[in-house]
């Protein structure tokens, strides 16, 4: 009799970008493969984006780029960013570009302690909590200008944005999350509703309505700044953080920093509704200066591929890779090894 079973197909659009982006890519990908074994069948496409294509040719993202790209179940993106290319050019002209076009209106960053990770904390406790941060809106909308640059009257303004309808995904997202990671099942609103009375205010105003559908989940508010001292002081309070699109940037790396750095720290980029594809990556940057020495730490790379695999219902095989990268840190977090080698030690555990 035939085998009439079939791979599950994914096409998935890889951006390896700059520097160590290019190294910690392929070792992502090679867990997806093989943590994935029978069950998916994975179609790579390789799109030459970043630093190296805008210096060559001055083109950053174009709309043939975005239409193929737009045609793929998913994006694996290394890092972007190269210390020749003016700040905000690579970010707005691809990153942001890219989110916005895909309405990836959710980035989720889990923050966890490995155990044989050291963090900079003299007592972290147990941390395991995740940032919700709304993407598509607050200050980084771009709505705003500059006018008489390079005058004496040059005025500049940056205007942040927030709808009841990107606020609410973004909730009810995060509400959705501590149901389903179980344990403390609380979320953690985070904004500067004593200044930002508007926007603040919207916030509270959702989180009031969504709260109410979600009886077995608690919430509370903590200003930004306040945030910034618990995630030092007592991060083991957290469970699930959502906020705006700046404050999450910034409170997303000193979580990364207070898990022992962003060697280990994953994110995904998600289209709630599934019409685009969603975007996985590391935190980390393209760290020039040890890019090309191969000792870049791939963790979070795999880690990201194991986000993807979790989006699409592979959660025991996103567990594997989880699991793997897990037993890695506890038994060789202070071994200095090449990046190929931390890939390799991973991918022999799954």
């Amino acid at each position: 009799m035939a085998n009439t079973t079939s791979k599950k197909i994914l096409n998935i659009a890889v951006i390896a970008g700059d520097g160590i982006g290019k190294e910690v890519t392929p070792e992502a990908q090679a867990a997806l493969v093989k943590a994935a074994g029978d069950e998916v069948e994975f179609k790579f496409t390789d799109y030459d984006l970043g630093a190296e294509r805008y210096l060559r040719d001055g083109t950053l993202l174009t709309d043939e780029d975005l239409a193929s790209i737009g045609e793929k179940d998913a994006i694996l993106l290394g890092a972007v960013g190269d210390p020749r290319v003016k700040s905000g050019i690579l970010e707005r002209g691809l990153l942001i570009k890219l989110r916005f076009a895909f309405d990836q209106a959710i980035n989720l960053r889990p923050s966890k302690l490995y155990p044989g990770v050291k963090s900079p904390l003299a007592d972290p406790g147990e941390i395991d909590f995740a940032v919700v941060r709304e993407g598509t809106e607050g200050l980084y909308s771009g709505m705003g200008g500059y006018i008489r640059r390079g005058t004496d009257q040059a005025v500049a303004t940056e205007t942040s944005m927030n709808t009841a309808f990107g606020v609410e995904r973004a909730v009810r997202y995060a509400f959705d999350l501590a149901r389903k990671r179980g344990g403390k099942k609380h979320v953690t609103m985070v904004n500067k509703t004593n200044v930002l009375v508007y926007a603040g205010g919207l916030w509270l105003d959702i989180m009031d309505k969504v709260a109410a559908e979600y009886p077995d989940v608690t919430w509370d508010y903590l200003h930004a700044d306040a945030c910034t001292i618990f995630l030092v002081t007592n991060p083991s309070r957290f469970d699930v953080i959502v906020t705006d699109n700046l404050f999450g940037d910034i409170l997303t790396d000193e979580a990364g920093a207070v898990v022992g750095g962003i060697g280990y720290s994953a994110s995904a980029n998600i289209n709630v509704t599934n019409e685009h594809p969603s975007m996985f990556e590391p935190i980390h940057g393209s760290a020039p200066d040890i890019a090309g020495k191969g000792i870049a730490n791939p963790s979070a790379a795999i880690l990201s591929a194991a986000m993807l695999l979790r989006h699409f219902g592979y959660d025991a095989a996103a567990g594997r890779i989880e699991s793997a990268v897990e037993a890695d840190a506890k038994e060789n977090s202070s071994r200095k090894r090449s990046t190929h080698e931390v890939g390799t030690d991973i991918l022999a555990r799954l």
